[in-house]
């Protein structure tokens, strides 16, 4: 047998035993203990992919990115396959979070996905198209789902504006995980995936505010997160876009359902009646003046956004408690 062939090999039980045992510990949050049982599993078999990926795994979840890069070049040179393997989707996070474009591209491409430009160019990987998309931010705590635009296969520019409580800001690149857990889906028929956040790429120097509407027709509403948007930022109405969901709910296959109204969807598990975070549904009315809405803007812009939204209709519309929250 040859030890550093590229043929399949089958692990001994002892490979076997370390690996099994290392993920039950990554499950249990143990990456210290899981990292020595992954080691010892890759010393057992070097010359297998998977000892590599998993050491590469382990140090995406650690953030540790240039072991990460380290262990999944070692595993992407093992391989038995040209293209499509996930090995090379874990080089490209890695290559990504240090911001090693060239790799990055060699990742995506050997991954078998377009990348414009192909090898000659070293920079940033842009136009490659991939669309809009959701992302979980802060997985492993008050998750939320927002929506984005994907720059490229692993980061996201933030295009919602996140609840405080993500930490997170409008316009924000967050790095994401290659697996999706959960779809959104539209009335037209489009599905879009969730993504889970790994770790801000980006910071936004935007601030987040929270500001109590009053509007009497959702064209008022309208008006405002146009006016924000024509200024180069952007008003959310958080009464009609925000919806708590259970985890099982929301890492599955959901209608992207907005706007308040008589239909009561089953898996929001808010409150009727209540604006904002708890308040996706209604007791039946088709629309509550009184709305709360995010606004993406500078401190020196944001209150005379609201105020020139105002005087384009001051018999409906005001706006009152305002306050930077992000």
């Amino acid at each position: 047998m040859r030890i550093f062939g590229k043929g399949r090999h089958r692990p001994s039980a002892s490979w076997r035993q370390a690996t099994d045992r290392a993920f039950t510990l990554i499950g249990d949050g143990r990456y210290e203990d899981a990292g020595a049982l992954l080691t010892r599993a890759a010393d057992l078999e070097p010359w297998l992919s998977e000892s590599w990926f998993n050491l590469a795994l382990l140090h995406k979840f650690r953030h540790d990115w240039e072991q990460a890069r380290a262990a999944g070049l070692r595993a992407v040179a093992l391989l038995d396959r040209e293209a499509g393997a996930p090995d090379w989707w874990n080089v490209g996070i890695a290559a990504t979070a240090l911001q090693d474009w060239p790799l990055a591209r060699r990742a995506w491409q050997a991954y078998g996905l377009h990348v414009p430009g192909g090898a000659a160019v070293s920079g940033e990987p842009v136009g490659m198209d991939l669309g809009s998309s959701a992302v979980r931010l802060s997985p492993e705590g008050e998750a939320e789902v927002v929506w984005g635009r994907r720059l490229d296969p692993a980061r996201i520019e933030v295009l919602s504006i996140p609840l405080p409580s993500s930490g997170r800001r409008w316009g924000e690149v967050v790095l994401h995980d290659g697996v999706p857990h959960g779809e959104r889906t539209t009335t037209a028929g489009h599905a879009y995936p969730v993504f889970d956040e790994i770790e801000l790429w980006a910071p936004s120097p935007v601030p987040t505010w929270v500001v109590l509407l009053e509007a009497a027709t959702e064209s008022d509403r309208d008006a405002l997160e146009q006016l924000a948007a024509d200024a180069g930022f952007a008003a959310e109405d958080w009464s009609s876009s925000v919806r708590l969901l259970c985890r099982l709910c929301s890492e599955s296959r959901m209608p992207s359902d907005e706007g308040d109204g008589e239909h009561l969807d089953p898996h929001d598990h808010s409150e009727p009646g209540h604006p904002g975070p708890l308040g996706h549904r209604t007791d039946g009315q088709l629309w509550v003046p009184e709305r709360e809405c995010g606004v993406a803007a500078p401190a020196s812009l944001v209150r005379g956004l609201l105020d020139g939204w105002v005087a384009d209709s001051p018999d409906s519309r005001d706006w009152r408690d305002l306050e930077e929250v992000c």
